[in-house]
């Protein structure tokens, strides 16, 4: 399932499973995580597009980074109108970059493309596993370099906003996972990301760890929290050793900081 919804903080709503309707908030922010509860065997539509509800009644889904609302969610007959409220997205220009830099050759986008195809088709799961529901912790501990939704002009061109986190760590700093879940995709050498692995959490939520110097699991192997799945490092076009960590709903990208049981660190 793809949706034009995505995340900023998540934003937990803790109704018991018995409740007729869904808690759904009257407004969150652009980015925001939401995860309700409705009675088991509701349908629940966001936006007019059915998402996944768990047999407990549990349900997700998530707020774009550049999402203006307000956004419809129905549980069964019941209509919500829950409004967006705005980031402030700070924006950072650079000039006299390479241009081959800013705009690869042709054989080098073709390249870029087809890996980024394989990843994207990676996220497209919506396993009926709820490993989200028990929080997240920090895959590695460390001074945050980079934050979500941050976007550079290189050249007067606008390139994609952030998508993830970036904590600076020492190369080989052990990297865990955050959630429980099954791995999805895992490959050393992508050009962009290096070292790059897909963590699916459940109903379309996935951890993305990019830039890994080590990897430690294979695909489909299923991992618990805290757990170690590989390194850190600067494989692919990395300044310098660090983990990102990117957060997804499907083909939406959320802010990790704002997870459950994430609060801002050094």
């Amino acid at each position: 399932m793809r949706t034009f919804l995505g995340a900023l903080g998540a934003l937990t709503l803790a109704l018991p499973a018995v409740a007729a309707t869904a808690a759904v908030p009257a407004s969150v922010s652009q980015g925001a995580l939401v995860i309700g509860h409705a009675a088991p065997g509701s349908r629940v539509t966001v936006a007019g597009k059915p998402i996944h509800v768990g047999d407990d009644g549990v349900f997700v889904f998530g707020v774009g980074r550049d999402e203006q609302g307000p956004i419809a969610v129905m549980v069964g007959k019941d209509r919500r109108s829950v409004a967006v409220t705005p980031r402030d997205w700070p924006i950072e220009r650079v000039d006299g970059v390479p241009p081959k830099t800013v705009n690869p050759p042709p054989a080098i986008a073709a390249r870029i493309a087809r890996e980024q195809a394989a990843v994207v088709a990676a996220r497209d799961r919506d396993d009926a596993r709820e490993d989200f529901e028990k929080g997240f912790i920090w895959p590695v501990t460390g001074r945050i370099s980079g934050r979500f939704g941050n976007q550079r002009i290189y050249n007067g061109e606008p390139k994609a906003p952030h998508s993830g986190m970036d904590i600076a760590v020492p190369e080989g700093t052990p990297v865990k996972a955050p959630a429980d879940g099954v791995i999805t995709f895992a490959n050393p050498g992508l050009y962009l990301t290096g070292g790059t692995l897909l963590l699916d959490h459940g109903f379309g939520l996935s951890s993305n760890f990019l830039h890994l110097s080590r990897i430690d699991v294979n695909v489909g192997q299923r991992v618990r929290q805290g757990q170690v799945i590989g390194a850190a490092g600067k494989t692919g076009r990395a300044t310098g050793p660090h983990l990102h960590w990117g957060f997804n709903w499907f083909g939406v990208r959320l802010d990790p900081l704002l997870l459950p049981g994430i609060a801002p660190t050094s």
